[in-house]
Parts: structure tokens; C-alpha cells; sequence
């Protein structure tokens, strides 16, 4: 079998494919060993010696079938993970912290303080975080 990867490469070109998508007729293999401008595989292109094939893609059967398997049964992981958890919540704390801090009700001693908790996991909620802030305006009250 002759070597026909220049005229591959050509027609390629010519047609505005890729190489994997041009196919030669192999009946006409003399015609394309002789094959060397690119108006010579235009005219073979034009008389069927050299086809362009069309893509292969996946089938709308197969991607319906596939679009189906989103159910319960195909899911993998939580709905959430608990890494998202936490990242959610601490930042929520330390919005609420910051938002005291710049009432005023919060000291930076006391921020910085409370901060280090809520990194440490020792604050789970809001509610909890501002019963710390009323328990240590108590304690300083007294």
C-alpha cells in the first residue's frame, strides 16, 4: 500500500477537517498517489475519490437514556458535604462577631477571644455565640 499521508494532509486542509475525518475511496488509489495541488483533491472530492465522514457523537437515544440516571439510587455523597457545613458556619459566625465588634459591643481582647472559639469548633450557633457576648458584659459589669 502506497503512503498517502501527504494527500490526507492536503485534503484535510482543503476541506477544513481534521485527517481522522478523510476518507479515500480504494478504488481510486492511482488517482490519489497522483494527487499533489490542492485542485487535484478538489476534483477528486468532487468526483467522490475523497469523502469527508461526519463526526461521531453520541446518539440523542443514548443521551436520553443517560440523562435518566439522576435519581436517589445514583447519587454519590451527601447533599452537602460537611466541609460546605462548616465553611458556611464559620463564616456566618464570623460575620455576626465582626458585626458586634463594630457596634461596639465586642473589644478586640473579646473578638479575638471569641474568634479563636468559633475556629475551634466551641461555638456551633449565633445564639450561642451572642450568649457568650451577654455573659462576658456580666461578668465585666460586676
Amino acid at each position: 500500500m502506497t503512503n498517502l499521508s501527504f494527500q490526507r494532509r492536503l485534503a484535510a486542509k482543503v476541506l477544513g477537517v481534521g485527517k481522522g475525518r478523510i476518507r479515500f475511496n480504494p478504488e481510486r488509489l492511482e488517482d490519489l498517489e497522483d494527487a499533489i495541488t490542492r485542485e487535484d483533491i478538489r476534483r477528486l472530492h468532487r468526483q467522490g475519490a475523497i469523502e469527508v465522514v461526519k463526526p461521531a457523537g453520541t446518539s440523542r437515544g443514548r443521551a436520553r437514556a443517560r440523562s435518566g440516571r439522576r435519581g436517589p439510587g445514583s447519587r454519590k455523597g451527601t447533599r452537602e458535604s460537611g466541609k460546605r457545613r462548616w465553611i458556611r458556619q464559620v463564616r456566618a459566625l464570623r460575620r455576626t462577631l465582626r458585626e458586634l465588634r463594630e457596634r461596639g459591643e465586642v473589644d478586640s481582647k473579646l473578638y479575638r477571644r471569641l474568634y479563636l472559639l468559633i475556629k475551634g469548633g466551641a461555638v456551633r450557633s449565633r445564639r450561642r455565640l451572642l450568649e457568650i457576648v451577654e455573659a462576658e458584659k456580666r461578668a465585666a459589669g460586676s
